[in-house]
């Protein structure tokens, strides 16, 4: 049995808790409320995202951690909010946590579990413009209800996948 890392990506410090860049570590809230897999490491980011890739490399090193048994948890842009994927070695080209944690780790061969929160209607052309102040805002609580019911569905949709390849 091969040991698992999955690690949530956000931003420490109140003022971000309920921000859409901490998609990851409401996902790694929920998913600690289960019991996982034996082997199974869960964590939070203590960096701000653009840094990800630090503290993702101290873990993988600390744990001894193949990047094939990497799961890293974050919000996603490219898809809508109620809605996620999990995939290997795919993911935003400009999401700058993983772009970090490639650059780190110098590889993409991992999992990415894409937790959706685009929730805008912008007119073609201004989305770039926003993007970094939209991830920084927080959740309605219309939007929290839907990205909690899609964070409890890819929770475990996830633990199926971890028991499944133990």
């Amino acid at each position: 049995m091969s040991m698992k890392l999955i690690i949530g990506l956000g931003n420490p410090g109140d003022g971000y808790v309920n921000s859409r860049h901490n998609a990851g570590h409401v996902f790694v809230d929920e998913l600690q409320k289960d019991k996982l897999p034996t082997g199974t490491i869960v964590k939070k980011t203590d960096t701000f995202m653009n840094e990800s890739g630090v503290f993702v490399k101290k873990m993988v090193n600390k744990y001894k951690i193949e990047p094939s048994n990497l799961y890293i948890v974050h919000d996603d842009l490219d898809i809508k909010l109620g809605e996620y994927k999990i995939q290997f070695g795919k993911g935003p080209k400009g999401h700058n946590g993983i772009l970090d944690i490639e650059d780190k780790l110098r590889t993409k061969d991992f999992w990415r579990v894409r937790i959706g929160t685009e929730n805008r209607e912008l007119p073609t052309g201004t989305e770039a413009m926003v993007c970094e102040k939209y991830v920084l805002q927080n959740f309605s609580d219309d939007e929290k209800m839907i990205l909690e019911g899609t964070i409890k569905e890819a929770c475990k949709k996830l633990e199926t996948s971890l028991i499944n390849t133990n």
